[in-house]
């Protein structure tokens, strides 16, 4: 049981990875569970997780797929732990949903600084302003963002993007006909956490494909080449 506490599951086939970050992580009062593999992982993961911190190279099911399935059940932060630090890496990461990428060896505190923020940003997701009382959407074309329960409606359909991609996505919605630069973009989601031109162009593409937008000619977000994105 968490007990009231955040609820962290840590995946890593290295045994002192997943000691240390369980010393660590509990030390901050998070409750800890730890799986030795991505099928171990699949098998503990439930709502009650509050993030997830996935090793990418794990035995029976790598990091990378265990996310992807996580992600296809459910929204919940990951972050992915990878001895590569290469783009194409942090591109595969963020192509099945990731929420952030740190490379080992990892900094204690860069770690719990990242945790924390993501943690942080996500319970602005999930959690609504209780004192609002009116509904708050913003119309782009035939879809609708609420700002409330941060959810995106197309038609009679929810379409469920990962807080990353909310964020992106409202960002150029509530400013309209601005271009926003990749470097803007990641400066306004990740704060001082740059993750790459790659990175926030794929989450790009992940948010066309669920919108049903043709990147050749888009409908909703927009390219300027050599500039950035925006919305009309």
């Amino acid at each position: 049981m968490k007990e009231g506490k955040k609820c962290i599951l840590v995946a890593d086939d290295e045994r002192e990875i997943r000691e240390l970050l369980y010393l660590l992580l509990s030390g901050e009062d998070y409750h800890v569970v730890c799986a030795a593999d991505g099928e171990e992982t699949l098998a503990l993961a439930n709502e009650e997780i509050d993030l997830y911190i996935l090793d990418v190279n794990m035995p029976k099911i790598s990091g990378f797929m265990a996310g992807a399935e996580i992600r296809r059940r459910q929204q919940t932060p990951i972050i992915f732990l990878t001895a590569y630090s290469g783009e194409s890496d942090k591109v595969m990461g963020f192509s099945v949903g990731a929420d952030d990428y740190i490379v080992k060896p990892f900094s204690n505190a860069e770690l719990l600084m990242r945790v924390k923020a993501i943690l942080r940003r996500s319970l602005r997701y999930s959690s609504p302003d209780p004192l609002t009382t009116e509904k708050k959407l913003h119309a782009l074309g035939d879809l609708y963002l609420d700002t409330d329960s941060q959810g995106v409606i197309k038609g009679n359909d929810t379409i469920a993007l990962t807080y990353t991609e909310y964020k992106i996505l409202e960002l150029l919605v509530t400013n309209r006909k601005r271009i926003f630069s990749l470097d803007q973009i990641y400066a306004a989601i990740w704060d001082d956490n740059a993750v790459g031109d790659s990175a926030i162009m794929v989450h790009i593409k992940n948010i066309r494909k669920k919108l049903g937008d043709d990147s050749r000619n888009p409908k909703y977000i927009k390219t300027a080449w050599g500039r950035g994105y925006y919305v009309e």
